[in-house]
């Protein structure tokens, strides 16, 4: 991913949600050190390990003005900026600031299609929430942001490649608007996992944020994101009881998440598919889920593992999976060769 931002001509902003890891996040960034984040704990963590461009990419409530502006004022070089998309916000947010004698960056986000948060570029309160912005004596504007979430609807590389056009022409657009305006509109920035793999033209866009493409996952996988044996995050679980037709291992509905992303496509693997412990997949999947217990269904005439019998599930969705867990395993064959601490929790 940084040489396909290279390549482009972007900075890579890389989205750590998904592995939440300082570690990870070394080996992730540019030389920019530019990062992502989806909570202010994120936010204080990854400060507090050195990391100095922080996008907090939520828009930010008015009640957490105070906190986000503690973490910018530890935090060196760029500091954390955050998002809002009403000039409502913005107004509770720069009384606040006021308030406490303290300036905060924020970008506006764009809606370019997924109906989440974010304006539309051609929304009239574009740029009334822009020119407050940009004329205010506590706001640093940073520029407009925009996520493609709708490419994970998408069925092909075409339909992926026709979103990320569409994600880079709205945020432009908006970019543009404002410049038109005589806004100075420094940053335009952009990028799911799908369309910052596929997508070929980034014209005008000055930074990509993807996030899940670092661990991977089986959703990511029928996207073409990546390739099976990409595919770095997994739960190692054991075989705890065992029948002719089904077995029942001890990671359920808590170590994998419920997430089921991929239940309308072909193919469904359930709550994940199960591989050995080399990630060879066992042509099994874990067709249901309990707190502690994943049910998986033995085929006829299928190998039945016995008690005590290792596997591999590989989630369907990394980012929900790893939230379930403290800390990540790294290993080289069958040997851990380092472990990763991970922050949690979400306020």
């Amino acid at each position: 991913m940084r040489r396909k931002a290279a390549a482009v001509g972007v900075k890579l902003r890389p989205h750590l949600k998904t592995l939440k890891s300082v570690d990870a996040a070394r080996l992730a960034v540019d030389a920019s050190g530019a990062i992502t984040v989806s909570t202010l704990t994120e936010a204080e963590h990854f400060s507090r390990h050195g990391f100095d461009d922080i996008l907090c990419a939520v828009c930010l409530p008015p009640a957490k003005t105070a906190r986000a502006l503690a973490i910018h004022r530890a935090t060196s070089g760029s500091g954390l900026s955050c998002l809002i998309d009403s000039v409502d916000a913005a107004n509770a947010i720069i009384d606040i600031l006021r308030h406490l004698k303290g300036n905060l960056p924020l970008w506006i986000e764009i809606d370019c299609g997924g109906r989440r948060t974010g304006l539309s570029a051609d929304s009239t309160e574009l740029l009334p929430l822009a020119r407050l912005l940009s004329q205010s004596d506590v706001i640093d504007f940073r520029g407009v942001l925009t996520h493609a979430g709708q490419s994970y609807a998408c069925t092909s590389i075409a339909e992926i490649l026709e979103i990320a056009e569409t994600e880079r022409e709205q945020v432009v657009m908006a970019a543009e608007r404002l410049r038109a305006d005589g806004i100075a509109c420094p940053g335009v920035s952009a990028g799911s996992t799908p369309t910052a793999v596929h997508g070929t033209n980034w014209n005008g866009v000055t930074e990509l944020r993807p996030g899940v493409y670092m661990a991977g996952d089986l959703f990511q996988m029928h996207m073409q994101s990546h390739a099976r044996e990409d595919m770095a995050l997994s739960v190692l679980a054991t075989v705890i009881s065992s029948h002719a037709d089904r077995i029942v291992v001890d990671a359920g509905g808590l170590a994998l998440s419920k997430d089921r992303s991929m239940r309308d496509l072909a193919g469904d693997p359930g709550y994940g598919e199960v591989a050995d412990v080399q990630g060879e997949p066992l042509g099994l999947h874990i067709h249901g889920v309990h707190q502690e217990h994943g049910e998986i269904a033995i085929p006829q005439g299928h190998a039945v593992p016995k008690v005590g019998t290792p596997v591999r599930v590989y989630p369907n969705h990394a980012c929900m999976t790893a939230a379930a867990y403290t800390r990540y395993f790294v290993t080289r064959g069958d040997e851990v060769i380092s472990e990763w601490p991970r922050i949690n929790g979400w306020d």
